[in-house]
Protein backbone atom coordinates (compact mmCIF):
# COMPACT_ATOMS: atom_id res chain seq x y z
CA UNK A 1 0.00 0.00 0.00
CA UNK A 2 2.56 2.50 0.29
CA UNK A 3 4.02 2.48 -2.91
CA UNK A 4 0.81 2.86 -4.13
CA UNK A 5 0.29 5.97 -2.27
CA UNK A 6 3.65 7.02 -3.14
CA UNK A 7 3.43 6.86 -6.54
CA UNK A 8 -0.40 8.30 -6.88
CA UNK A 9 -1.56 11.49 -5.87
CA UNK A 10 -4.78 10.28 -5.10
CA UNK A 11 -5.34 6.59 -3.30
CA UNK A 12 -8.91 5.29 -2.04
CA UNK A 13 -9.64 2.11 -0.66
CA UNK A 14 -13.01 0.05 -0.16
CA UNK A 15 -15.02 3.69 0.43
CA UNK A 16 -18.67 3.64 1.60
CA UNK A 17 -20.81 6.40 1.57
CA UNK A 18 -24.35 5.76 3.42
CA UNK A 19 -26.89 8.22 3.76
CA UNK A 20 -29.56 7.28 6.45
CA UNK A 21 -33.13 8.38 5.66
CA UNK A 22 -35.60 7.34 8.47
CA UNK A 23 -35.29 3.37 8.50
CA UNK A 24 -33.85 3.63 4.86
CA UNK A 25 -30.61 3.56 4.41
CA UNK A 26 -28.81 4.82 0.60
CA UNK A 27 -25.69 3.27 -0.28
CA UNK A 28 -23.92 6.04 -2.71
CA UNK A 29 -20.36 4.95 -2.87
CA UNK A 30 -20.40 0.83 -2.26
CA UNK A 31 -16.63 -0.21 -1.99
CA UNK A 32 -14.72 2.04 -4.34
CA UNK A 33 -11.04 1.34 -4.72
CA UNK A 34 -8.91 3.24 -7.27
CA UNK A 35 -5.54 5.12 -7.92
CA UNK A 36 -4.81 8.09 -10.00
CA UNK A 37 -1.63 9.01 -10.80
CA UNK A 38 0.00 12.70 -10.63
CA UNK A 39 -0.39 14.39 -14.01
CA UNK A 40 -3.48 12.49 -15.63
CA UNK A 41 -6.80 13.46 -16.91
CA UNK A 42 -9.70 11.76 -15.68
CA UNK A 43 -13.27 11.60 -16.67
CA UNK A 44 -16.07 10.17 -14.38
CA UNK A 45 -19.39 9.17 -16.04
CA UNK A 46 -22.19 7.37 -14.74
CA UNK A 47 -26.19 8.07 -14.97
CA UNK A 48 -27.90 10.14 -12.37
CA UNK A 49 -27.83 8.82 -8.65
CA UNK A 50 -24.95 6.34 -10.22
CA UNK A 51 -22.07 7.71 -6.86
CA UNK A 52 -20.20 10.13 -9.58
CA UNK A 53 -20.86 13.07 -7.75
CA UNK A 54 -20.84 11.90 -4.16
CA UNK A 55 -17.37 10.47 -5.25
CA UNK A 56 -16.08 13.61 -6.30
CA UNK A 57 -17.21 15.22 -2.76
CA UNK A 58 -15.12 13.30 -0.87
CA UNK A 59 -12.10 14.03 -3.66
CA UNK A 60 -12.67 16.97 -3.11
CA UNK A 61 -12.66 17.01 0.87
CA UNK A 62 -16.20 18.54 1.02
CA UNK A 63 -17.54 15.10 2.39
CA UNK A 64 -16.55 12.52 4.19
CA UNK A 65 -16.79 8.95 3.41
CA UNK A 66 -18.70 6.39 6.10
CA UNK A 67 -15.79 4.06 5.63
CA UNK A 68 -12.75 3.32 4.18
CA UNK A 69 -9.09 5.47 3.23
CA UNK A 70 -8.49 8.04 1.46
CA UNK A 71 -5.15 9.60 0.71
CA UNK A 72 -4.41 13.24 -1.47
CA UNK A 73 -0.71 14.11 -2.31
CA UNK A 74 0.64 11.63 0.85
CA UNK A 75 -2.09 13.06 3.39
CA UNK A 76 -4.51 10.50 4.93
CA UNK A 77 -7.47 13.23 4.45
CA UNK A 78 -10.33 10.58 5.39
CA UNK A 79 -8.87 11.11 9.16
CA UNK A 80 -8.16 15.16 9.06
CA UNK A 81 -10.77 17.25 11.16
CA UNK A 82 -12.89 19.59 9.79
CA UNK A 83 -10.32 22.67 9.88
CA UNK A 84 -7.65 20.20 8.37
CA UNK A 85 -9.94 19.75 5.44
CA UNK A 86 -10.51 23.23 4.76
CA UNK A 87 -7.07 23.76 4.87
CA UNK A 88 -6.25 21.23 2.36
CA UNK A 89 -9.47 22.27 0.36
CA UNK A 90 -7.36 25.89 0.57
CA UNK A 91 -3.85 24.18 -0.17
CA UNK A 92 -4.14 21.47 -3.03
CA UNK A 93 -7.24 21.62 -4.76
CA UNK A 94 -9.05 24.14 -7.40
CA UNK A 95 -12.74 23.59 -8.12
CA UNK A 96 -14.47 24.27 -11.44
CA UNK A 97 -18.51 24.44 -10.64
CA UNK A 98 -21.08 23.71 -13.37
CA UNK A 99 -22.74 27.11 -12.79
CA UNK A 100 -19.64 28.89 -12.27
CA UNK A 101 -19.67 30.07 -8.05
CA UNK A 102 -18.83 33.26 -8.57
CA UNK A 103 -19.61 36.62 -6.77
CA UNK A 104 -22.15 38.53 -8.36
CA UNK A 105 -20.84 42.13 -7.52
CA UNK A 106 -17.08 41.75 -7.66
CA UNK A 107 -15.29 41.60 -10.18
CA UNK A 108 -13.04 38.84 -12.45
CA UNK A 109 -9.98 39.97 -10.53
CA UNK A 110 -11.28 40.11 -6.66
CA UNK A 111 -13.19 36.43 -8.05
CA UNK A 112 -9.85 34.93 -8.78
CA UNK A 113 -8.04 36.65 -5.72
CA UNK A 114 -10.91 35.02 -3.05
CA UNK A 115 -8.55 32.08 -2.18
CA UNK A 116 -5.86 33.80 -1.79
CA UNK A 117 -7.73 36.27 0.69
CA UNK A 118 -8.58 33.18 2.82
CA UNK A 119 -4.94 31.88 3.19
CA UNK A 120 -3.39 35.25 4.08
CA UNK A 121 -2.14 36.35 1.12
CA UNK A 122 -0.53 40.53 1.07
CA UNK A 123 -2.78 42.16 -1.60
CA UNK A 124 -0.17 43.20 -3.61
CA UNK A 125 0.92 39.45 -4.35
CA UNK A 126 -2.83 38.34 -4.52
CA UNK A 127 -3.16 40.92 -7.23
CA UNK A 128 0.34 40.06 -8.82
CA UNK A 129 -0.95 35.86 -8.80
CA UNK A 130 -4.47 36.65 -10.28
CA UNK A 131 -3.56 38.73 -12.97
CA UNK A 132 -1.27 35.92 -14.06
CA UNK A 133 -3.98 33.40 -13.53
CA UNK A 134 -6.50 35.47 -15.62
CA UNK A 135 -3.73 36.00 -18.68
CA UNK A 136 -3.43 32.34 -18.17
CA UNK A 137 -6.99 31.77 -19.16
CA UNK A 138 -6.78 35.00 -21.81
CA UNK A 139 -9.10 37.06 -19.73
CA UNK A 140 -6.39 39.62 -19.41
CA UNK A 141 -8.51 42.70 -20.96
CA UNK A 142 -11.70 41.68 -18.90
CA UNK A 143 -10.22 41.74 -15.12
CA UNK A 144 -12.55 44.99 -14.07
CA UNK A 145 -15.82 43.04 -15.18
CA UNK A 146 -18.30 41.27 -12.95
CA UNK A 147 -20.23 38.13 -14.23
CA UNK A 148 -22.98 39.91 -15.26
CA UNK A 149 -20.86 41.55 -18.24
CA UNK A 150 -19.08 38.34 -19.02
CA UNK A 151 -20.67 35.71 -21.22
CA UNK A 152 -20.78 32.21 -20.01
CA UNK A 153 -17.66 31.00 -21.34
CA UNK A 154 -15.94 33.90 -20.00
CA UNK A 155 -17.34 33.27 -16.59
CA UNK A 156 -16.31 29.88 -16.36
CA UNK A 157 -12.47 31.03 -17.90
CA UNK A 158 -12.77 33.32 -14.62
CA UNK A 159 -13.81 29.90 -12.58
CA UNK A 160 -10.74 28.30 -14.16
CA UNK A 161 -8.19 31.10 -13.55
CA UNK A 162 -9.65 31.15 -9.82
CA UNK A 163 -9.03 27.16 -9.74
CA UNK A 164 -5.39 27.50 -10.88
CA UNK A 165 -4.25 30.69 -8.62
CA UNK A 166 -3.51 28.39 -5.65
CA UNK A 167 -1.37 26.67 -7.49
CA UNK A 168 -3.35 23.62 -6.87
CA UNK A 169 -2.21 19.95 -6.68
CA UNK A 170 -5.46 18.90 -8.16
CA UNK A 171 -8.41 20.38 -10.63
CA UNK A 172 -11.90 19.05 -9.99
CA UNK A 173 -14.22 20.11 -12.35
CA UNK A 174 -18.00 19.10 -11.90
CA UNK A 175 -19.91 19.16 -14.97
CA UNK A 176 -17.38 22.35 -16.26
CA UNK A 177 -19.17 22.66 -19.92
CA UNK A 178 -22.52 21.83 -18.81
CA UNK A 179 -23.75 25.22 -19.17
CA UNK A 180 -22.38 26.64 -22.31
CA UNK A 181 -23.18 26.17 -25.71
CA UNK A 182 -21.23 23.77 -28.09
CA UNK A 183 -18.31 26.66 -28.96
CA UNK A 184 -17.92 27.87 -25.34
CA UNK A 185 -17.62 24.57 -24.55
CA UNK A 186 -15.35 23.55 -26.83
CA UNK A 187 -13.02 26.79 -25.59
CA UNK A 188 -13.44 25.52 -22.12
CA UNK A 189 -12.25 21.98 -22.60
CA UNK A 190 -8.82 23.57 -24.90
CA UNK A 191 -7.83 25.15 -22.04
CA UNK A 192 -8.14 21.69 -19.63
CA UNK A 193 -6.22 19.79 -22.69
CA UNK A 194 -4.02 22.96 -22.27
CA UNK A 195 -3.46 22.60 -18.58
CA UNK A 196 -3.13 18.80 -18.74
CA UNK A 197 -0.10 19.09 -21.39
CA UNK A 198 1.60 21.83 -18.73
CA UNK A 199 1.45 18.51 -16.26
CA UNK A 200 -1.77 19.41 -13.85
CA UNK A 201 -3.81 16.78 -12.48
CA UNK A 202 -7.36 16.84 -13.51
CA UNK A 203 -10.25 15.40 -12.74
CA UNK A 204 -13.73 15.70 -14.24
CA UNK A 205 -17.26 14.88 -13.82
CA UNK A 206 -19.56 14.70 -16.70
CA UNK A 207 -22.52 13.38 -18.41
CA UNK A 208 -21.12 13.38 -21.97
CA UNK A 209 -19.14 11.01 -23.55
CA UNK A 210 -17.64 14.18 -26.46
CA UNK A 211 -16.15 15.37 -22.95
CA UNK A 212 -15.22 12.73 -21.68
CA UNK A 213 -13.32 11.87 -25.22
CA UNK A 214 -11.09 14.47 -24.14
CA UNK A 215 -9.92 12.51 -21.00
CA UNK A 216 -6.68 9.55 -20.32
CA UNK A 217 -8.74 7.63 -18.64
CA UNK A 218 -12.68 7.46 -18.45
CA UNK A 219 -14.01 6.13 -14.82
CA UNK A 220 -17.90 4.39 -15.09
CA UNK A 221 -20.04 4.86 -12.33
CA UNK A 222 -23.17 2.11 -11.42
CA UNK A 223 -25.18 1.66 -8.38
CA UNK A 224 -21.92 3.45 -6.35
CA UNK A 225 -19.46 0.82 -8.12
CA UNK A 226 -17.58 1.38 -10.56
CA UNK A 227 -18.02 -0.66 -13.70
CA UNK A 228 -15.09 0.23 -16.17
CA UNK A 229 -12.26 2.07 -15.98
CA UNK A 230 -10.72 2.35 -19.58
CA UNK A 231 -7.47 4.43 -20.72
CA UNK A 232 -7.93 6.16 -24.25
CA UNK A 233 -6.35 8.35 -26.70
CA UNK A 234 -7.25 11.80 -26.42
CA UNK A 235 -8.45 14.22 -28.71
Amino acid sequence: MSDSRNDSLITVRDLHKVYTMGLDSLHALDGVSLDIARGTYVAIMGPSGSGKTTFLDILGCLSRPTTGDYWLNGHKVSEFSENQLAQIRNREIGFVFQNFNLLARSTALDNVELPLLYTGVPRRERTRRATESLAAVDLSQRMGHRPSELSGGQRQRVAIARALVNKPSIIFADEPTGNLDTHSGDAILAIFKELHQKGHTIVMVTHESEVAAHAQRVISFRDGKIVSDIRQQQR
